[in-house]
């Protein structure tokens, strides 16, 4: 029997083997493997650190607790989650995720969805006063 072969991101997809970083506000996230439906990151929140109040048009989410203790946030629902506690966050979900402890919070998330671009974000409330709909 042959091995089944090893799937390869779409053309379009920016390769798997390509690390990417980003700095952001509250912290960093590296961009670890991406496929035409599929992007797989590590985030880091600084303490005091909190992502924006948002929600997707295109994509789902699923975050994994690697270290720390943040608060997420899904739609009305307020989680405090422990290392290894994951959540789903639904396409169109309001989302956020805040680390209101003295020590860093990791997790990786899983997005699915038709379009993963960083423009798919529209914010309802920001503290560090970047626009409603991220560039």
């Amino acid at each position: 029997m042959q091995p089944s072969p090893v799937s390869q991101p779409a053309d379009a997809a920016i390769p798997a083997t390509t690390v990417i970083y980003e700095q952001r506000p509250w912290g960093a996230f590296w961009s670890l493997d991406r496929g035409a439906s599929h992007q797989v990151k590590r985030i880091l929140v600084e303490p005091r650190g909190r992502l924006s109040l948002q929600y997707h048009h295109h994509r789902a989410e699923r975050w994994v607790v690697v270290s720390g203790n943040p608060v997420i946030t899904v739609d009305e629902e307020v989680m405090h989650v422990a290392s290894g506690g994951v959540v789903i966050i639904p396409k169109g979900a309001v989302h956020r995720l805040e680390n209101p402890t003295d020590e860093p919070v990791v997790i990786i998330e899983v997005q699915l969805g038709d379009y993963l671009g960083e423009d798919d974000i529209v914010r309802l409330q920001d503290v560090y006063g970047r626009p409603a709909r991220a560039d």
